[in-house]
């Protein structure tokens, strides 16, 4: 089973596609692991990168499809995450690997906005406490969205190791607007190449974000047993 993940920031993909690995023993392939593993070990492809990442440039095209072509090289199952993020990135792939289906994540930007500034991550570097302060009980065009907060037990102090909790500033609201803003522009072109593709047409699975991930996940789960590719 070969999948991609598409959705905006604070849309959970990479929350699903945790799930849908330990549940299909998939691997999860997502170029922004990738890379910050690499930085982070200070190979030659980590400097590389991270002197896009300094400028805040995204990393050309060609060392992204060469990364993911020696990550899926042999891989008989995996979930796609981040990429592909361009034309030319989709258009590589299409060599590479026969896709199985797109799983596409909707959210209303107005959500994502309120979903992703009340996100609260522990002061601490060395603890990957994470929290969400953010309630969230209403319907836009019909959607009915029901996400609960994910409070820890003392106000403001990790569960984990009690440090104070922090909002990073990625995830205020006018810097979410811009990321949603470039998502939009990337993947807007990307999706519509695979929509009208007329050769080796890739089935779409088409979710909500309007509950809790468990429940996402099912009805992820639900459009792969109707495609035939899981029990």
């Amino acid at each position: 089973m070969k999948l991609i993940i598409f959705g905006p920031p604070g849309s959970g993909k990479g929350t699903y596609s945790s799930r849908l690995k330990e549940r299909f023993n998939l691997e999860k392939i997502s170029t922004g692991d990738i890379f910050r593993e690499e930085v982070k070990k200070g190979s030659e492809l980590g400097k590389k990168v991270e002197e896009y990442l300094k400028k805040g440039e995204l990393v050309p095209d060609d060392i992204v499809i060469e990364v993911v072509k020696e990550r899926i090289k042999n891989c008989e199952r995996f979930i796609l995450d981040g990429f592909p993020r361009t034309l030319k990135q989709a258009k590589a792939l299409d060599k590479m690997v026969k896709i199985d289906a797109i799983i596409k994540i909707n959210a209303h930007s107005e959500i994502l906005i309120e979903k992703i500034s009340g996100r609260r991550i522990c002061s601490n570097p060395k603890c990957d406490g994470n929290y969400n302060i953010a309630d969230i009980h209403k319907t836009i065009d019909g959607i009915e969205y029901i996400l609960p907060p994910l409070l820890p037990k003392e106000d403001m102090k990790c569960d984990k190791c009690g440090s104070p909790l922090i909002q990073r500033d990625d995830d205020k609201p006018e810097v979410i607007k811009e990321r949603l803003r470039i998502y939009e522009e990337q993947s807007k072109p990307v999706l519509e190449y695979y929509k009208r593709k007329r050769k080796n047409k890739i089935p779409f699975i088409e979710v909500w974000m309007n509950r809790p991930p468990e429940q996402v996940v099912e009805k992820i789960i639900e459009g792969l047993k109707n495609l035939g590719l899981v029990r």
